[in-house]
């Protein structure tokens, strides 16, 4: 169960086991994570669905496993082998470090599947730890097996036996090694808040119904912690004290971050040596590709002059959101920024909402996807997302972005510089 001192599952490194079937995923997840969590039995595809453990890595921190079902469908299983491959495939998404695992012997198809995955996380930049699963079964304990595999995959590979506690200790060293260079750099206020340099910044945080009871929303606790941490002095309110938040510092504060629905009123309130942002649009850099992001706001605000100019009508939007709630009254993806479309592109705009892991296969239909802030989903998922609309042709942005476009003060927002950029 979590609790409120677990670092969230969307914050920690996701490493995800793949293989065939009877593969051995189960067994070496259940010893890597010292918990008999996954299922394990000599029936092929007792693993239907993923297998989520957070845990604790020294040397790495907090780490989620993911424990998959096999990626070889059953013919005789019809629409069930189908379902498990493409839930593995969802899982391969939002997958940080990739372990594949090769058979003890060579198969008969000379491991073609094992190899097509292995190139399918190379070419999304994804790192590859092959893995000799049951090597205790091979004749020389997978020695030779593992040479084969390292030299048809490139990348590092070992030899482990679960049921013997084999190579384990090696599994966590290599995971560490393969740590993606930019893992922990990221941050999410960035350049706009320095380190030790006790920079001023207020937060305007309204309390909606879609808060949790006597709780702060993901994204502002997150915040809040990393301004900590970097010593800044913060001061928190709702909008309606912000003017009396305002009078109470003795200068302007460096920046206001705010919850992007209040972005009208803070705008209008805030000092000129003031920066702007939003809670949404911060995120939008810390998870997904911003210069895209950027690039799907400025595409909706042509949209918005087109609508107004009388040149087009009847654009279809795609609104996705991470979290998987009851909709309720003043829900911002299902109600408030389908006003803001209507108001900006006409009544005929047509706006389709999907929630947690549903997404549409074919996103042709859409002129236009925008993303809530992605506190829910780690940052591989969203990239994945991203890439998905870019060879769809479809812009994208997301929430805090989209609503600074729609009111004409994009160009006043600031976002941290990105050096990770994705052109």
């Amino acid at each position: 169960m979590t609790t409120l001192q677990d670092t969230p599952r969307a914050s920690r490194l996701h490493i995800g086991l793949f293989g065939r079937r009877n593969s051995g995923k189960s067994s070496l997840m259940n010893v890597l994570v010292g918990q008999s969590l996954a299922v394990v039995s000599e029936k092929p595809g007792t693993t239907t669905d993923p297998v989520y453990k957070s845990m604790e890595i020294a040397g790495l921190g907090p780490v989620v496993f993911i424990d998959t079902a096999g990626f070889d469908d059953d013919e005789q299983e019809a629409g069930l082998g189908a379902a498990r491959v493409h839930q593995t495939e969802r899982a391969a998404a939002e997958t940080d470090i990739a372990l594949v695992l090769f058979s003890p012997e060579e198969t008969e198809d000379g491991d073609e599947e094992e190899l097509a995955w292995v190139r399918r996380f190379q070419q999304a930049g994804k790192p590859v730890l092959a893995v000799v699963a049951q090597a205790d079964a091979a004749k020389d304990e997978g020695h030779a097996r593992k040479d084969a595999i390292a030299q048809a995959t490139g990348c590092s590979t070992l030899a482990v036996s679960a049921e013997k506690h084999h190579g384990l200790e090696a599994v966590r060293r290599e995971i560490a090694r393969l740590l993606p260079e930019d893992y922990r750099l990221r941050s999410i206020t960035g350049s706009l808040v320095g380190t030790d340099t006790q920079d001023l910044v207020l937060l305007v945080m309204p309390q909606d119904i879609q808060a949790p009871k006597g709780r702060l929303i993901l994204p502002q606790v997150q915040t809040l912690r990393e301004l900590l941490d970097k010593h800044a002095l913060v001061m928190s309110c709702t909008t309606d004290c912000m003017d009396a938040a305002l009078a109470a510092m003795t200068k302007p504060p460096k920046l206001i971050i705010t919850d992007s629905q209040a972005f009208r009123t803070v705008f209008e309130k805030k000092p000129a040596a003031s920066k702007l942002t939003s809670f949404s649009a911060l995120f939008a850099a810390l998870k997904g590709d911003i210069d895209y992001f950027l690039a799907g706001a400025h595409h909706l605000a042509d949209l918005a002059a087109q609508a107004k100019a009388g040149e087009k009508r009847g654009w279809n939007v795609l609104i996705a959101e991470a979290c998987t709630h009851k909709p309720l009254d003043g829900d911002i993806g299902r109600i408030k920024i389908p006003r803001l479309l209507r108001k900006n592109l006409g009544d005929g705009v047509q706006t389709t909402v999907v929630s947690g892991k549903d997404f549409p296969e074919d996103l042709a239909p859409y002129d236009l996807i925008i993303h809530c802030g992605s506190c829910m989903f780690n940052r591989s998922y969203v990239l994945f997302r991203a890439n998905e609309a870019k060879e769809a042709g479809v812009p994208m942005t997301n929430y805090g972005l989209a609503i600074a476009a729609m009111l004409g003060i994009l160009d006043d927002i600031s976002l941290p510089e990105n050096p990770f950029s994705e052109r």
